[in-house]
């Protein structure tokens, strides 16, 4: 019987080949200074251009946002032309790809902000910690500081940072973005209760704590459609001081309010897990969002024919394969051997755990 995952599929106005989306991996090889994407980074999205959708690393809005080293951003001029680089190569091999879009709030530190403290909703301190490289590119974790709280004034700032860094995706030939309202960082920290504290119209009450991502949502969608817009949430996530007891119903809300802005996808990332509450968080957020929905967490070929076939998404992502498999559909629809990810090359470094992960060859003997 042939897989759902090969079969093809839509999101916004493009045709995707197979429900294979490569998610994105922040893997922290952006050139210095500047932050900015290089031809090694378009080889690297090349490779793997056999995916359904590629979407691209997180990737800061602004100077202001960043939260960990060697990330890129698509902020400037010469971030934007670099950027261009991987998607010229990407569509030279027929591939689609989105951007990721973000900002670290309180998962930063005082050494990418000239020592002034990073942002958040709240003033609130959690165990977090963020990765800083040091020396020669090679870098370790290290705790974040208590985060300053955002005046409400400052807000509309950060929502335009957000529409200009869609526009700026655009120009540099992105299909799409994906903006990060997961993982803990500055638009989830709003929408949770244990880091969102605010007394004003941006906190308090489920409504009040999706007002940041819904203003974002529809700063985007206006800069660039509706169409080339996804969204990115993680209600199950409870890591880094995001264990808010309302978690599940405020991402069921925000997926019935982007339903109503006809996002392109939501895109969903578990902890890896077959456990009752996932198929029923799975189920509650098909309810609410009738739209294509990727889901990501530790997802073998099995399980993901099994996800697919519940009706419950319609994509689902894989990430350290990915890393490790450049041509990771042909070898999920072939059964043929997987690579083995290599965890000490996954941030910062050169080619090594980069692109020279080797494809398939044909001559190998495959399995019968």
């Amino acid at each position: 019987m042939t897989s759902p995952l090969f079969e093809p599929t839509r999101i916004g106005d493009l045709t995707l080949p197979n429900r294979i989306v490569m998610p994105p991996l922040t893997r922290a090889r952006a050139a210095q200074p500047g932050n900015v994407p290089t031809a090694m980074n378009a080889a690297y999205y090349a490779q793997r251009a056999s995916a359904g959708l590629i979407i691209a690393e997180a990737t800061d809005i602004s100077a202001d946002a960043k939260g960990y080293s060697l990330t890129p951003g698509v902020h400037s001029a010469a971030q934007i032309a670099g950027w261009k680089l991987v998607t010229d190569a990407v569509h030279r091999q027929g591939g689609r790809i989105f951007l990721q879009i973000w900002h670290c709030g309180r998962m930063s530190h005082v050494d990418f902000h000239n020592g002034a403290l990073p942002v958040a909703p709240s003033a609130v301190a959690f165990a977090g910690q963020i990765w800083k490289a040091g020396q020669y590119a090679q870098g370790g974790m290290v705790a974040c500081p208590t985060p300053r709280a955002l005046e409400t004034a400052e807000i509309a700032g950060i929502v335009a940072d957000f529409r200009q860094a869609a526009l700026n995706a655009i120009e540099a030939g992105f299909d799409g973005v994906e903006i990060h309202a997961a993982n803990g960082y500055l638009i989830d920290q709003f929408l949770r209760s244990t880091s969102n504290q605010r007394s004003d119209q941006y906190g308090g009450s489920r409504e009040n704590r999706l007002r940041f991502l819904l203003e974002v949502t529809d700063a985007v969608t206006g800069a660039i459609g509706a169409a080339r817009t996804g969204v990115r949430l993680s209600p199950r996530n409870r890591a880094n001081g995001m264990d808010c007891p309302d978690s599940i119903p405020t991402a069921v809300e925000a997926a019935a309010r982007l339903a109503e802005r006809g996002v392109a996808y939501l895109h969903t990332n578990e902890p890896g897990d077959d456990s009752p509450e996932a198929t029923e968080v799975r189920q509650q957020l098909r309810a609410a969002f009738p739209g294509p929905i990727i889901v990501a967490g530790g997802y073998t070929r099995e399980r993901a024919d099994a996800v697919l076939a519940s009706g419950d998404v319609d994509l689902v992502a894989f990430g350290k394969l990915f890393i490790a498999n450049p041509d990771l559909p042909a070898r999920l629809q072939h059964g043929w051997p997987l690579n083995t990810p290599e965890p000490a090359t996954f941030f910062g470094g050169d080619a090594r755990g980069y692109i020279d992960y080797p494809t398939h060859t044909t001559t190998e003997e495959q399995p019968a």
